[in-house]
This record gives structure tokens, C-alpha cells and sequence, in this order.
């Protein structure tokens, strides 16, 4: 199926590793040219090189920006490098951010901050920056990587599952704000990745493993998978392969949306 992204110009935040660098390497394979963000520069540009390979057949290319979104000017140096080196933008992915595992009483309130800024005030930034321009051209699509957790809070993720929800609320008005002028906004509410949030040593499946007192990581895998009707942790492809559905053509009739992408863990119809 052609998704209508050849020359497409995007932006993906978060795409060194994980579901961004999944969703950037997609967009190149179907001849978009994507420029990169993430904060440590080594990693960047391996995912630079491994999309724009991706690209080759397809007239996909890659560039990559070292920056940090939460940074006050980001928004306004992200915009200006897609405008300089890829013509214009088109399309916003919004997937930068982290998680920990903890309890609501142990999160000091400089993190409450933090959380906020990654998922809330850096997505408003960014979408602020680039939604009038492609408004004036007719046609933009932003999509935000949101969290299960944002529509049923976790009580191991208690700032992230707030600050997610604000997400949800923030797309949801920039949604009403821009669609009739074709520029169209949502969200996904993506599961448990078998990114290297969850897996790398200390991140989330590790956590889990402490918190719940799983003999191995490969207990703590299972027991986590075994939590989901589908029975299993996402691979970053599969979430990748819905956000960029929604950056495509075939997606021009859906906007305000909070598609649930979690194996069906979510059990409320929205």
C-alpha cells in the first residue's frame, strides 16, 4: 500500500532507539525525508544512517539534530533545521520521553516538573512551532506517542501517567484547532515496548523484576507479557507501524483520536 509520504517532510523526537527509530526508519522506507531528534549524538547519527539505508529504494533520506526538546528554543530550532534542510514540514512525531517505576509518595517534585516538560510542554512547543505553516499549506499531520498510562493511571508510573493524560488533552485541542484546515492531530496510546526502556540493564522490565521479586528478567518478561489479552510486550515496529498510518494519506478522515495500540491491556471502548 503506498501511504502518500513520498517527500514528505517529518520530524521524529525520540528517534535514536525504540519506537522512534522504528517509526523514522518507516518513514524513510516509504520516501519521506526525516530529520532525526534525540539528545545524544553518537546514537543519532547511527539511526540517521540506518534510516536513510532504509530509504535508498524508496528516495527516503535522513538528517539528524542533536538537541534536547525540553530546552526552551527547541521547538524553534527543530522547525527552522526541517525548513533548511528538507524544504518544509510536513509531519510531527512527538515520541521523546522516559519512565520509572516507583511510588507516587517517592517522586520529588522537581521530577512532577520534569515529566511535565518532556511530555507536555515539549509537544506544545513543537506543535506551536510547526502547525501554522502547514496549515497555510493545507496539509500537516502531528501524531503524539502517548501511554496506556495516561488513559488508566499506573500506580508504579505516577508522573508519567499524569503527565501523559495532560498529552492526551493537549492533542486533543490542537486537534479541534487545526483539522479544518487540514492539518490533523492525534495521539496513540501505546503498551509495553520491547524498547530499550523496558529491556536495556535498569530500565523498566529490571524495575519490574525488583519490584515484583522475579527470580530472573526472563520471569519478570513473561509475567509482564502474560498481563496483556495478547499475551506478549510490542515490538517497536508494531507500534511504529500505526503512528505512521497516521502520518500517511490513508489517515485523512481521523483526527482528535487516542488510539489504543497495548494488546487490548486497556479494557475501556474509546
Amino acid at each position: 500500500m503506498d501511504l502518500g509520504l513520498s517527500g514528505r517532510a517529518c520530524v521524529v523526537t525520540g528517534a535514536s532507539r525504540g519506537i522512534g527509530r522504528a517509526t523514522a526508519r518507516m518513514l524513510c522506507a516509504e520516501g519521506a525525508a526525516v530529520l532525526l531528534i534525540a539528545r545524544r549524538e553518537a546514537p543519532l547519527i547511527e539511526a540517521a544512517d540506518e534510516c536513510a539505508a532504509a530509504g535508498q529504494e524508496s528516495g527516503g533520506r535522513a538528517e539528524a539534530l542533536a538537541c534536547d526538546v525540553t530546552d526552551e528554543g527547541a521547538a524553534d530550532l527543530i522547525v527552522r533545521e526541517a525548513e533548511q534542510r528538507l524544504g518544509q514540514l510536513d509531519v510531527v512525531v512527538n515520541n521523546a520521553g522516559t519512565a520509572r517505576w516507583r511510588d507516587v509518595d517517592d517522586v520529588p517534585d522537581e521530577d512532577w516538573h520534569a515529566a511535565m516538560e518532556m511530555n507536555v510542554i515539549a509537544p506544545m512547543r513543537l506543535m506551536r512551532a510547526a502547525a501554522p505553516a502547514m496549515r497555510d499549506r493545507g496539509w500537516g499531520r502531528i501524531v503524539n506517542v502517548s501511554s496506556t498510562a495516561a488513559k488508566r493511571p499506573s500506580a508504579n508510573l505516577p508522573e508519567y501517567s499524569v503527565a501523559k493524560a495532560a498529552e492526551l488533552s493537549l492533542s486533543r485541542l490542537y486537534a479541534d484547532r487545526y483539522a479544518a484546515q487540514g492539518v490533523l492531530v492525534n495521539a496513540i496510546a501505546a503498551g509495553g515496548v520491547k524498547s530499550e526502556l523496558w529491556m536495556e540493564e535498569g530500565g523498566l522490565l529490571d524495575q519490574s523484576r525488583e519490584q515484583g521479586g522475579y527470580s530472573s528478567r526472563e520471569e519478570a518478561l513473561e509475567a509482564a507479557g502474560s498481563a496483556r489479552p495478547i499475551g506478549r510486550l510490542a515490538e517497536p515496529e508494531e507500534i511504529a507501524s500505526v503512528i505512521v498510518f497516521l502520518c500517511s494519506e490513508h489517515a485523512s478522515y481521523v483526527a482528535g483520536a487516542a488510539w489504543s495500540v497495548d494488546g487490548g491491556t486497556v479494557q475501556i471502548i474509546i
